[in-house]
């Protein structure tokens, strides 16, 4: 018996049993359509988390060390003379921009609402340093900030909470921050994180809200290298150049804390590699369940053709040609419930690329990986072959005189 007559006879038995068949094959389907969506949908998170983030992959974030110094004494207050030798190119020629940023929480009132904000007094490279953009109306001015204007730029929250989410109509409005009141001339698209947010000038902060008057202090110092391969060099001009203004010799001892947010968005990446696995891993269970199907229902065909087997040894049949029938007639089987999987998991892949992006944006459209397709498959047809290896060797040891005589 050639292959083409081994095939031919496979299809056969599988088309004289087309229930059996498709219910014997609804595992492989499960798991390979399962293995293709989780993957798909892993790798859009992947690709929508480094679309919304991957621009922040420059960022250096400074910060003062939290309670006392290692080894006692008190942290040092980050000030603008810091800020102010950070971004001299001849000290850190891999620094792009230099940010300070005054923070804490504000009391925000409009007619009789009220929100609780998070404060945010800093630059006009604000929207830059932190990859985010206005919905609406203005960022501030350098004249503005410079003359510390009584302006201000509000959160999706914020605006929701005073103005009922229109934020049209927050532009133009007075509000009252704490005891000074402020203009809204814009507002801020929504990043799902700092959307309580409430931006305004550095010197009004510091003056209106924060009661610092002319203090030079700040709370946080952002930095953003030059560019991704600069990131680790920039890291060590800002903690060399810190640490000599703070009169830091000992690194275990410093007052203030550096971190690369590219490590964290590679830890971040990282998780969701992770996670991705993790989810492919719990799908292709259904792959196991689907080879055991795939071999119970092979031992059920040897049992059921055990009289058809006789006959054939009987006129000469050799045992590689039984065993060959079999085993194709399992691959088969596993191959058609690979192909149909296929289309399955491509389609709600695709589905998922169109409808996603339109009800949650942020969230990364599905991707389809020709990898994952190409082992799916490959794996579905592993499984048939193995699901079929015993019951084809079975029928191949069967003696045509017992094989004859079976009722």
């Amino acid at each position: 018996m050639n292959l083409k007559e081994a095939f031919t006879i496979a299809l056969r038995s599988m088309r004289a049993n087309r229930l059996r068949s498709a219910l014997t094959t609804l595992g492989i389907v499960i798991g390979v359509s399962a293995v293709i969506v989780l993957v798909g949908l892993g790798d859009g998170m992947k690709a929508g988390f480094n679309e919304s983030f991957g621009k922040l992959g420059t960022q250096i974030i400074i910060t003062k060390t939290s309670g006392s110094v290692p080894g006692g004494g008190a942290a040092k207050d980050l000030k603008d003379s810091d800020v102010t030798a950070l971004r001299n190119p001849n000290q850190a020629p891999d620094v792009g921009q230099v940010m300070p940023v005054v923070t804490g929480n504000s009391l925000i009132t409009y007619n009789q609402a009220q929100f609780r904000a998070s404060l945010a007094g800093s630059t006009t490279e604000y929207l830059d340093m932190n990859n985010r953009s206005l919905v609406v109306g203005s960022f501030f001015t350098d004249s503005q900030e410079k003359s510390r204007a009584k302006v201000v730029v509000l959160g999706p929250n914020p605006v929701a909470n005073l103005f009922g989410g229109d934020a049209g109509a927050a532009i133009g409005k007075d509000v009252r921050i704490d005891r000074s009141t402020f203009r809204v001339i814009g507002v801020v698209k929504s990043n799902g994180q700092d959307d309580d947010v409430a931006i305004m000038p550095l010197g009004a902060a510091r003056a209106f809200v924060k009661g610092g008057g002319g203090a030079d202090t700040v709370n946080t110092i952002v930095v953003k290298a030059a560019s991704v391969p600069q990131v680790q060099p920039a890291l060590d001009q800002v903690t060399k150049i810190l640490s000599e203004r703070h009169n830091i010799t000992d690194p275990s001892k410093r007052d203030f804390e550096v971190t690369a947010l590219q490590s964290l968005l590679d830890q971040f990446n990282q998780f969701l590699t992770f996670l991705t696995l993790f989810t492919v891993a719990v799908a292709a269970i259904s792959l196991i369940v689907g080879g055991i199907g795939v071999a119970n229902i092979m031992l059920v065909s040897v049992t059921e053709r055990t009289r058809e087997i006789g006959i054939r040894k009987a006129i000469g049949a050799r045992r590689s040609a039984i065993m060959k029938q079999f085993l194709i007639e399992s691959t088969v089987l596993a191959g058609l419930g690979g192909c149909v999987g296929i289309l399955i998991g491509v389609s709600i892949t695709i589905a998922g690329a169109i409808v996603i992006p339109k009800v949650a944006p942020d969230f990364g459209a599905p991707q389809l990986s020709v990898m994952a397709i190409v082992i799916a498959f490959v794996v579905s047809l592993a499984i048939g072959v193995v699901a079929g290896g015993y019951p084809a060797n079975r029928a191949s040891r069967l003696r045509p005189i017992e094989a004859l005589r079976y009722q």
